[in-house]
């Protein structure tokens, strides 16, 4: 095997690895949702994820808030964002969603906040604790995700 063919080889295997991941958390939300304990664990895990947010943005090597979109779109695969610049920030929008599309197969739940949302609020926290974070549209129940970012 040519080194073109094990990186064809391997981009391939992280693929599969990122639709499991994806299709993990959809079945974990839709399990919850089923459960009655969605809103529950999608608080905690905000409290928890907005603590982690330094450690988390570290590991991703994310020195500003436009590359967390980047840093997130690159490992997990999910979603595709285009981050937009503004007169006090940036506007980052997805019209495509790994996870959101996943679970709206298997159920009635929004997997948004929780495994997607609160994580890159968390890292845009951490390197700009100044920074506002405001979701103007998710996918679950619009044509794109819209997420404004104030610097």
């Amino acid at each position: 095997m040519n080194d073109e063919e094990k990186i064809a080889f391997l981009e391939g295997k992280i693929k599969v690895l990122q639709k499991f991941y994806a299709a993990a958390l959809a079945d974990s939300t839709v399990r919850y949702g089923n459960a009655g304990i969605l809103a529950e664990i999608e608080s905690q895990k905000h409290a928890e994820q907005m603590n982690s947010g330094r450690a988390y943005a570290a590991q991703f090597g994310v020195k500003e808030p436009k590359q967390v979109f980047e840093k997130v779109q690159d490992v997990f695969g999910c979603a595709t964002w285009v981050c937009e610049d503004t007169e006090k920030g940036f506007t980052a929008v997805s019209n495509a969603c790994m996870l959101c599309s996943f679970t709206k197969k298997m159920g009635a739940y929004s997997p948004c906040k929780m495994h997607c949302l609160s994580p890159i609020e968390a890292m845009i926290k951490a390197v700009n604790p100044d920074a506002g974070f405001t979701v103007e549209k998710t996918l679950w129940d619009n044509d794109k995700c819209e997420v404004k970012i104030r610097v």
